[in-house]
């Protein structure tokens, strides 16, 4: 586990100090904050009830949103109660605050993963699939760029919200 933390904390610094930019600040905040709460998400799955060629795409993600609700929001932050990082390494300089002190896993990121997964399986075309993993890959980069995750905390809630898709794709 050490040698995981002092990797975050590497990595997380290195971003601070060779990737950010004012331009790219402004850009990652307003994605990070469009993922707040997993509105964005659950607009896009009750939009897609309308169409019958995405009304199953809307089902899954909804179902794997609920998922990971329950297991991430519910169950492992409560449980792990890992603290963020610019709580934990003054060095660290975030972007944006978040209001839930407990940062493992990322609810975003398995939000993202939960609903993009989903579609990536369910939708029509060769874009939308594409288009949904990209968009959860981006909703993670930006949770760590904006420092209120660490790296860990994003592959976690990476798995975590595929899993979610998974059981979601099972069960319909």
């Amino acid at each position: 586990m050490f040698a995981i933390a002092h990797m975050d904390e590497k990595i997380l610094l290195w971003i601070q100090k060779h990737r950010r930019s004012v331009a790219l600040n402004h850009a990652m905040k307003l994605f990070t904050c469009l993922g707040n709460g997993g509105f964005l998400w659950i607009a896009l799955s009750l939009a897609m009830l309308c169409w019958d060629t995405t009304y199953r795409a809307g089902i899954c993600s909804g179902l794997a949103l609920a998922f990971g609700v329950l297991f991430t929001n519910l169950c492992l932050k409560p449980f792990c109660a890992r603290l963020r990082p610019y709580e934990k390494h003054e060095n660290i300089t975030p972007l944006i605050l978040s209001q839930d002190p407990n940062s493992f896993p990322s609810g975003h990121t398995c939000a993202a993963f939960a609903a993009g997964i989903s579609w990536a399986a369910t939708l029509p075309g060769k874009w939308m699939p594409i288009a949904s993993i990209i968009q959860a890959v981006c909703m993670g980069f930006s949770r760590v760029y904006v420092g209120v995750h660490f790296p860990s905390d994003v592959v976690a809630g990476a798995i975590v919200g595929s899993l979610c898709a998974a059981l979601a794709l099972f069960i319909m």
